[in-house]
């Protein structure tokens, strides 16, 4: 998915004095000169596809992610470090991570802004073990409203009792839900949503893939420390002289790697890493060819 989009030079200009000047003030004795610019971002958002099963509120390490209710989605709150943790752990990949370019051309007084998605692995989620209580089950049907995989339905309690080939003598004869464990995948949002807590789930939440990997050039670092004051994972530190990453707390986030001010810190694809590599051993070889 790609998404372009363009703006007049003046309306921006208007906009950032809209921004900075005070309500009484008149806008047109005001002039904002903007010159070209040109920048490169991530950008990580919930579509409305969200069926409020609460993950991405659980493993976000920092806290960005406010919980999603039955009226309203998560939504990724201003503190997001963009470690995409989220995006690699949605049941229904409803999270996307778009890179971003906004471009000023003052020549020509083009405004540009292009968002591009990112596809990230996710990690592997299965359900292990699910029941519910339905002596507690008031038929609200939260639970069949965003099931992504139609798992629950309401049945019977005739047909409920032949499918579990058992009886349930202390519940009224009428219609409860009904979980087809085949189809569930363990996302949890009928357990988040039910308002009685009468849903139980055991699910396996397999390990992160890590995509990217932190760079350090201890040569080119001044040991200012902003690296280990800014790290939201506690990650990084400064040990004799040398910068020491705890890679199993690192959770691949930019913050790092935007704070130092020499760049002794690089945020890099593994994928990228590899093509480089290749590419190098490619050169090599082709050199060694042409010497022999």
């Amino acid at each position: 998915m790609e998404i372009k989009l363009n703006k007049q030079m003046k309306n921006l200009q208007k906009e950032i004095i809209l921004k900075s000047v005070d309500l009484g003030d008149d806008i047109n004795d005001f002039e904002v000169d903007i010159g070209s610019y040109e920048v490169y971002d991530n950008y990580i958002t919930v579509s409305p596809r969200c069926v409020r099963c609460n993950i991405c509120f659980e493993v976000c390490p920092v806290g960005a992610v406010s919980p999603p209710t039955f009226l309203k989605r998560a939504n990724i709150e201003d503190n997001c470090v963009k470690c995409e943790i989220c995006a690699k752990s949605c049941p229904i990949s409803c999270i996307y991570v778009m890179k971003t370019k906004s471009e000023i051309n003052a020549e020509n007084g083009d405004v540009k802004y292009r968002l591009r998605e990112t596809k990230v692995p996710h990690r592997v989620l299965r359900m292990e073990n699910i029941s519910i209580d339905r002596s507690k089950c008031e038929n609200c049907k939260n639970c069949i409203e965003f099931c992504p995989t139609g798992a629950i339905t309401i049945k019977d309690k005739s047909i409920i009792e032949a499918a579990d080939n058992t009886t349930y003598p202390y519940l009224e004869d009428k219609k409860y839900p009904y979980i087809e464990e085949k189809l569930c995948i363990g996302c949890g949002f009928c357990a988040n949503l039910c308002i009685n807590d009468s849903i139980t789930l055991k699910r396996i939440l397999g390990p992160i893939i890590v995509t990217k990997t932190l760079s350090i050039n201890q040569d080119a670092c001044v040991q200012c420390m902003l690296c280990e004051e800014n790290c939201p994972a506690e990650a990084i530190k400064l040990e004799k002289d040398k910068v020491v990453l705890n890679d199993s707390k690192c959770i691949k986030c930019n913050v790092c790697s935007s704070k130092c001010p020499v760049s002794a810190l690089s945020l890099k694809n593994i994928s990228a890493i590899s093509e480089d590599i290749s590419t190098k051993e490619g050169s090599e070889n082709e050199l060694n060819g042409a010497d022999s």
